[in-house]
């Protein structure tokens, strides 16, 4: 689905295929870009993001069954990150929720799929009706309903307020106003609210943000944030083989103490007995090289492989930067190159983006038992 935000003067869209095709890339200088959303307000266009709606009575003890998040508890107004596991734990969808007006919106990557109840990937909306039964809930697709736009910068809450739409107050808050559903969100900026507006009044909803004050910016600049607040995206910074652990996706996205989903035995064996394998770690990249990795690409330390590439992204202060799965053992301070060839730069590892360990309290348990 081509944005009709392209066509708007300034926009200038990828010039090859990648996961934010048919979206504006930037609108002619992606730094100037980054530093409005540092430090004013900038819009971006997500409108190629999928969005599945889903009403009825039982659509918070349905959901509660099916994805990684506790919900049974979620409140009109409010709103959750979530994820669909395989039967190992392994990450199969990520997805954002807004519970408004008797319906949870849940928003996803384009072409997000699950493992399905024969086996196999299928779209993410046919797996949720696989698990529809006898409940009385009817997901749907809504993305020809609703489209996304995102506002980030420390000014977010003021320009919600210049165009006439709800401030929620704190994280993933949710509310509703003229027709859009404003979700305040904790990344990838200083502040950030999404709006889910009707797709129908995609284009009016930009210019009046951007009459209002919001800078346009691109996929590029947004990426470059999302790499800084080390908040991952599915199918780019992970792999076929990720679990939530690895990715700093447990509390956020998949709660640890609840059963009764898809994968919770693994979430739950990690999180209180061992250590995940991997590690997403911010790299800092030699800007002197001629090209830059490629998601995808091998992390070296010496002649060991130790890890892949995730999203590469140029910030308007950090200069290249990048997110990588490293194995646990690699420790700040490594030498590392990311990418082979020519594509292949020197990496160090921020050692302000190493996750702290979990208490791994069914080893102090057994410890104790032990003594």
């Amino acid at each position: 689905m081509r944005s009709p935000i392209l066509d708007l003067p300034g926009a200038i869209a990828r010039p090859d295929e990648s996961v934010d095709t048919g979206v504006p890339w930037h609108f002619g200088d992606p730094f100037a870009e980054q530093r409005a959303a540092a430090r004013k307000v900038a819009v971006v266009d997500r409108s190629h993001r999928e969005v599945v709606a889903v009403p009825g009575e039982d659509r918070l003890t349905w959901l509660h069954l099916v994805i990684s998040q506790h919900v049974t508890g979620l409140a009109d107004g409010t709103g959750t990150e979530a994820l669909v596991l395989d039967s190992h734990g392994r990450i199969d969808a990520h997805m954002v929720l807004a519970h408004a007006e008797d319906t949870v919106w849940l928003d996803t990557e384009r072409g997000a799929v699950a493992t399905g109840v024969r086996g196999g990937q299928v779209p993410l909306l046919e797996y949720l009706a696989q698990m529809v039964f006898w409940s009385k809930v009817e997901p749907r697709d809504a993305t020809a309903e609703r489209a996304v736009l995102s506002l980030v910068g420390p000014e977010t809450p003021d320009l919600l307020g210049a165009v006439g739409l709800p401030v929620p107050a704190g994280d993933y808050a949710v509310a509703v106003g003229s027709g859009v559903i404003v979700r305040r969100m904790p990344w990838p900026g200083h502040d950030a609210a999404d709006l889910l507006v009707p797709r129908a009044e995609l284009t009016a909803w930009w210019t009046r943000l951007t009459d209002a004050g919001a800078r346009p910016m691109g996929s590029w600049g947004f990426e470059a944030l999302r790499v800084e607040s080390t908040h991952a995206r599915l199918g780019v910074d992970t792999d076929e083989k990720a679990i939530p652990h690895e990715v700093n996706w447990v509390h956020v996205a998949a709660h640890v103490a609840k059963g009764c989903y898809r994968g919770q035995e693994t979430v739950s064996k990690v999180h209180n007995v061992g250590r995940p394998p991997r590690r997403m770690l911010l790299l800092h990249l030699d800007g002197s090289a001629d090209a830059l990795p490629e998601t995808g690409a091998p992390v070296f330390a010496g002649e060991r492989t130790v890890g892949r590439v995730g999203t590469v992204a140029q910030h308007h202060e950090l200069g290249p930067i990048a997110l990588a799965l490293l194995k646990r053992s690699v420790e700040p301070g490594t030498d590392l190159v990311a990418g082979e060839g020519e594509a292949g730069a020197q990496a160090s590892i921020d050692p302000d983006s190493v996750p702290a360990d979990t208490p791994a309290l069914g080893r102090a348990a057994a410890q104790g038992l032990r003594g």
